[in-house]
């Protein structure tokens, strides 16, 4: 049976060369990561844009139609009060600010 023999230099080589393999795959997943997260945060923000402005063009056509046609004053307060409870209320959670306390036992 032949022995396998490596210089040292040659093993240091071949421990190079892995290293850089290593290091340009780890490079490679982070730049794909950073695009991958880069086009799904643009489409996110499409995709809310989009819903916002449905809902909102829903919200309005059923205010529209229920103030064109007279008749209930409670369907009117209802239809005028419900989106406007509703956006207060996403509104005041967006403006308020909260404190987070953190306190961790030093000994």
């Amino acid at each position: 049976m032949t022995e396998i023999s490596l210089t040292p230099t040659q093993i240091l080589a071949g421990l190079g060369v892995l290293l850089v393999l290593l290091w340009v795959w780890q490079a490679s997943v982070r730049r794909a990561k950073a695009a991958a997260n880069a086009a799904r945060g643009g489409a996110r923000l499409l995709s809310l844009f989009g819903r916002v402005l449905f809902t909102a063009g829903l919200i309005v056509a059923v205010q529209w139609v229920v103030i064109t046609h007279p008749g209930n004053p409670w369907l009117l307060l209802a239809v005028l009060g419900f989106p406007a409870l509703f956006s207060s209320y996403a509104l005041t959670r967006a403006l308020t600010v909260t404190a987070v306390d953190s306190r961790r036992n030093r000994r």
